[in-house]
């Protein structure tokens, strides 16, 4: 996340799961999107060029993302621009808790993804995804069923200056066959009890075809710690609008 959420949608008809083309590096777009433009990828992305800034993540100052200066305001524009849409709030536009404490877990352990086939589900903006590129992974899919998380993730790749590819089918939904991967990285999806189960079932399942599965979690709502080893610690500086504290103590945990 990564936001923390992976919106459900209706599920795609049963299918082989593809990414998306591998990221671009992105040209500055001449134009503004009007906060009701949003139905192409181009205008999502304008969108999101015009409504965030390029910024380094407090734990993980080694990677930049486009993220909001201030939280409340892009919600709100967001909300109204796209309630007409149904589409998810902006969750790929903020560095939360969890996806910090993953990325610089994965910065420091690099060994554990280099030249690995990695898998971020849930990727929001894709922190822990362009932190496995940055580390060495030969492959890297950002997985999200937002629309705005494929072109935020394209825009943070060019930034940072790696390459990754995207995925907008829903990986949770039981009908798609995830992409190949031999780690899978997962942070801030246990904040409702439908998707926790969802994404745990998921875990399961990519733990028994042998996938190494790392999760940055500050112990959200449903988050069955019991079920977890607690791989390491860290005091994150987060949103206090969004997480009601400055500093969150989050964890990085494996089955």
């Amino acid at each position: 996340m990564s936001g923390p959420g992976v919106p459900q949608q209706a599920a795609p008809p049963a299918r082989a799961a593809e990414p998306d083309a591998p990221s671009p590096q992105h040209e500055a777009q001449t134009y503004e999107a009007q906060p009701h433009d949003v139905s192409t990828a181009q205008a999502r992305e304008a969108f999101i060029r015009a409504n965030t800034k390029l910024m380094a993540p407090p734990l993980v100052p080694e990677i930049v993302l486009h993220l909001a200066e201030e939280s409340v305001p892009l919600w709100q524009k967001t909300e109204e621009a796209l309630a007409a849409l149904n589409v998810p709030p902006p969750f790929w536009a903020f560095a939360w808790a969890g996806g910090q404490a993953l990325a610089r877990y994965v910065l420091d352990h690099a060994d554990l993804v280099r030249s690995k086939r990695v898998l971020d589900l849930g990727a929001g903006g894709g922190l822990a995804a362009l932190a496995a590129a940055k580390a060495g992974a030969c492959r890297v899919i950002a997985a999200d069923v937002d629309p705005f998380c494929a072109p935020a993730c394209r825009l943070n790749a060019a930034a940072n200056d790696v390459t990754l590819a995207t995925h907008s089918g829903d990986l949770l939904a039981g009908d798609v066959v995830p992409p190949d991967a031999d780690v899978v990285l997962v942070a801030d999806l246990f904040y409702e009890r439908a998707m926790a189960q969802a994404v745990l079932h998921f875990i399961d399942q990519a733990h028994r075809r042998g996938a190494r599965v790392l999760i940055g979690d500050p112990s959200r709502s449903y988050f069955p710690a019991d079920r977890f080893t607690q791989l390491a610690t860290y005091n994150v500086a987060v949103t206090r609008e969004l997480e009601d504290m400055d500093i969150k103590r989050t964890s990085v945990w494996s089955p």
